[in-house]
């Protein structure tokens, strides 16, 4: 669904809700909603965004979902929330604090889901709001009680530094060990 000119000046700082569920397999994190997904009410939501193809090519989903069907990532074990809820057109009009404060909340929601793996989709993002400086992309030594946390790259087309197959590439090494047997209960 486009959104119009009218819908698309109305969507900053709205906000839209978490497609969650407790005992996900992976709780995927943006950054923040773009205007489009404020517009449309649906995540990784602008054409270009390269979320969708990325989970399918990965192995995640039988095929690739639209934005409009986010709902669906549940039946495969996937949700999606963010590090900051309200919409902007740009993540760099997000504070530092912000950042912080979205960590905190993201650190309680994931306490309370107690998802398999947190995947952050954006490495700037969690070094604010993980006070990480020194992160990279991958898993990451810290977890947040049972769950393990991974830095993803961001999907946006703005992200110049990956392409496809390189975000879908590290989509499936997430899902190959979230899938591997837990070998630590034999």
């Amino acid at each position: 669904m486009k959104p119009t000119a009218e819908q698309l000046a109305a969507a900053p700082d709205l906000t839209i809700p978490d497609v969650t569920a407790p005992g996900l397999r992976v709780l995927f994190c943006g950054i923040n909603p773009g205007l489009w997904s404020g517009a449309t009410g649906h995540h990784f939501a602008r054409p270009g965004n390269r979320f969708w193809p990325a989970l399918h090519r990965s192995g995640f989903t039988p095929r690739q979902l639209k934005p409009e069907e986010q709902r669906e990532l549940l039946g495969f074990g996937l949700g999606i929330t963010n590090v900051v809820s309200r919409t902007t057109a740009k993540a760099d009009e997000l504070t530092a604090e912000e950042y912080r404060q979205g960590g905190l909340a993201l650190r309680e929601r994931v306490e309370r889901l107690r998802p398999r793996a947190l995947a952050v989709l954006g490495i700037g993002a969690y070094r604010v709001a993980f006070d990480a400086p020194r992160a990279v992309v991958g898993p990451q030594a810290a977890s947040i009680g049972g769950t393990a946390v991974w830095v993803l790259p961001n999907p946006s087309g703005l992200n110049a530094h990956y392409t496809l197959d390189a975000i879908a590439e590290r989509f499936r090494e997430l899902r190959l060990s979230v899938d591997a047997p837990d070998t630590d209960k034999a």
